[in-house]
């Protein structure tokens, strides 16, 4: 029974650092996550953004 304790407090723990360091640390692509612009609205002039 201390087996099957110590296995769920390692996974449990492995779990929640890994939850960590993807919010953190590294977020990858799969996941989602804020997508860049990459238009110049209000810095150029020519940048069409109002159209």
């Amino acid at each position: 029974m201390e087996i099957l304790q110590e296995i769920l407090v390692f996974i449990t723990f492995f779990g929640a650092s890994g939850y960590l360091f993807t919010k953190f640390i590294w977020k990858p692509s799969f996941l989602g996550g804020k997508k860049k612009e990459t238009g110049a609205c209000g810095i150029v002039s020519d940048c069409n953004c109002g159209d």
